[in-house]
């Protein structure tokens, strides 16, 4: 007999459901666990207790995504994803595994998983990795992503933003949207590049095309090549059919290279092959194929100081910065802040069910006031924990957090040393503290990195960034 459990929907509209998951394992206690943390996050949750009852259940429910064990007595988490991926070739999968070998995972995610997550698991990187399978899945669905929004001049869709920083990107997206020409957007994280990218081609002449994005930063060498290139039949232990890369399912479309300073020194060199040549081979194949595609690339580093470093390849930087736009942090925009409030303000009470009219004049002046290391993902998941806390039909500076209201603690800072008469090296120096703030905050959370990052009021991608340049893992 299979556990199949549906959760009501937490915030129900007339024409849509929120986003349902299907959990399968064998442990009960693993099921019920799942349950609990995705129902909280609004989801709603279907659970199978094996292979066969999954299998059973996908062929009479729609599911948008599956987290499935991969080790289960009757049918692997594998066979499941297979069964699910000939009824809905576009479900996404998560992959739970006890065995945390490289060779697992890569496994795994070439046999058709988008992510996998290794026995015992931080809950925070769960619900972060199944918000971002969730988000990238609509956005796919969404055909008419990033069109303009009726009353509001210069909206594109998501992108929100009346500000003379933002009419300039409006203007500059517009600009170089016809033509196939390679863009390189920088800017610090959370400034919206992604959307951005999203917005270019949706306004190119490709756009009836794919647009296909891959993180540079979230793949490991070996399983990165792959999923770019493709590989053929037998190439690798695991590989048991051809398939197709990234660039192939972007023909004639957009790929878009998110965190671009992340590839290594052999995959700069085939990228920049790619670039050049506009032909490629398959891993393990010896036909050149053509790649007919509009590359976007991405990058929160200074790619100037990564070549500088010995870490970025020049002649790459000169390919892909063909058509450079930078996006600006938005504590130089803030007159978008209020805009963007009362849009993250409607997307959440809507999905919570609440009845929240708009945020109240003091608390929107200290919105407005913020700095916003985080960028717009720091404003949107401010904007969701106020409304998740709020009791009142509007949200009140008590509902802010403490670093938003000015009242978290602050590091002390002693008086500044007397500058030596010889000079010294004061990059070295600031590198140097640094590195022992992230250290600290490793220690302090136990590893784990979400929370360390979160210590540090940074985001997730930054702060492995810097535990990367530092060695500390």
């Amino acid at each position: 007999m299979s556990t199949n459990t549906v959760d009501q929907p937490i915030a129900s509209s007339a024409d849509r459901r929120p986003p349902r998951i299907l959990v399968v394992d064998d442990e009960r206690s693993m099921r019920e666990l799942l349950a609990i943390v995705l129902r909280r996050e609004g989801y709603e949750v279907l659970l199978a207790e094996n292979g066969r009852a999954a299998v059973d259940l996908l062929e009479r429910e729609p599911v948008d995504l599956l987290i499935s064990d991969i080790k289960m007595p009757d049918l692997s988490g594998v066979d499941v994803l297979r069964a699910a991926k000939k009824i809905d070739q576009d479900i996404l999968g998560i992959m739970i595994t006890a065995f945390a070998s490289t060779e697992t995972a890569v496994e795994a995610m070439r046999l058709g998983a988008c992510d996998y997550l290794s026995k015992p698991f931080d809950v925070d990187l769960l619900k972060m990795k199944v918000r971002e399978k969730i988000e990238n899945r609509q956005l796919r669905q969404e055909n008419v992503l990033l069109k303009r929004t009726l009353g509001l001049a210069h909206q594109f869709s998501n992108i929100i933003g009346r500000s003379e920083a933002m009419l300039d990107v409006f203007k500059m997206i517009e600009t170089v949207a016809r033509t196939n020409s390679t863009i390189l957007l920088t800017g610090e994280s959370g400034t919206g590049k992604g959307l951005v990218a999203q917005a270019i081609h949706f306004n190119s002449l490709r756009r009836e095309k794919p647009m296909v994005s891959l993180n540079c930063g979230a793949l490991p060498e070996t399983l990165l090549e792959s999923e770019l290139f493709g590989h053929m039949r037998g190439s690798f232990t695991g590989a048991d059919t051809n398939k197709k890369g990234l660039l192939e399912v972007a023909e004639r479309g957009t790929i878009f290279l998110d965190e671009i300073g992340e590839l290594s020194a052999v995959m700069q060199v085939k990228l920049l092959r790619v670039l050049q040549e506009r032909r490629f081979r398959r891993v393990g194949g010896l036909e050149e194929l053509q790649a007919d595609i509009r590359v976007i690339a991405a990058t929160n580093q200074d790619l100037t100081r990564l070549i500088a470093e010995g870490r970025f390849r020049e002649d790459l930087y000169y390919r892909i910065n063909v058509i450079p736009l930078t996006l600006p942090p938005l504590r130089e925009r803030r007159e978008d802040i209020p805009l963007l409030a009362d849009h993250f303000l409607a997307k959440y009470s809507e999905q919570m069910g609440k009845q929240i009219a708009g945020v109240s004049h003091d608390a929107m002046d200290l919105l407005v006031a913020h700095d916003w290391p985080g960028n717009i993902r720091e404003l949107e998941n401010v904007i969701e924990r106020a409304v998740a806390l709020e009791a009142t039909p509007a949200i009140l500076a008590d509902s802010l957090p403490p670093n938003v209201r000015g009242d978290a603690p602050r590091v002390a800072v002693g008086p500044t040393e007397a500058l030596p008469e010889s000079g010294f090296d004061l990059e070295a120096h600031v590198k140097e503290i640094e590195r022992g703030y992230i250290a600290e905050a490793l220690k302090r959370a136990g590893g784990v990195q979400v929370k360390a990052a979160d210590l540090l009021g940074m985001s997730f991608r930054s702060f492995r960034y810097y535990v990367k340049k530092y060695n500390l893992r």
